[in-house]
């Protein structure tokens, strides 16, 4: 061999190995861009992963919330026959002749309440002399209190409150002393 075939030799061996590290950075890049690639991936669907469970949670919600506002809407178109039912005891309540229908009534007016009762209605519970609250009461007019200690107070209540649940459905309306 001549010293000319050895310098190309040599050179092809350099050449060959040039090659070869070409081929496994480009290997490394690929392998590199490939877990970019995945992670990215992983990304996108933990992202759509939690953007569906978000999803099925609101649409939960709403669909309570519809239940609730549907019952809310029965639950108060039936408080003025609740209302109804109690003036007719009271209107009874002195008649002796009218005992057994007071009776009747009564058992309506009870199967009634309860009933709405284990919907989640409650009575709001108010007497006279409570503090009146622009937030709990509804003030239909105020007239001058009797005694010092009422004053800003409630002194009558013309119709009951009613909650459902932990919402107010109907404010009690009041008469508050000045």
């Amino acid at each position: 061999m001549s010293k000319k075939d050895k310098n190309e030799n040599i050179e092809d061996d350099d050449f060959d190995l040039d090659m070869e590290d070409t081929t496994q950075v480009e290997e490394q890049s690929g392998e590199e861009q490939l877990k970019e690639e995945l992670g990215k991936e992983k990304d996108k669907f933990l992202r759509l992963f939690a953007e569906f469970e978000n999803y099925k949670r609101r649409t939960s919600k709403e669909r309570m919330e519809l239940f609730k506002t549907a019952s809310q809407d029965v639950i108060g178109s039936m408080l003025p026959v609740l209302d109804d039912f109690e003036r007719a005891l009271l209107h009874t309540e002195d008649d002796k002749e009218a005992e057994h229908l007071r009776k009747g009534v009564l058992l309506i007016y009870q199967k009634l309440l309860s009933t709405l009762e284990k919907n989640g209605l409650t009575k709001m519970e108010i007497a006279s002399g409570d503090a009146f609250n622009a937030d709990e009461h509804e003030a239909i007019t105020q007239i001058a209190a009797p005694s010092d200690d009422l004053k800003g107070k409630i002194i009558d209540v013309i119709e009951k409150g009613y909650k459902l649940g932990e919402k107010i459905i109907r404010f009690p309306k009041v008469v508050t002393g000045f």
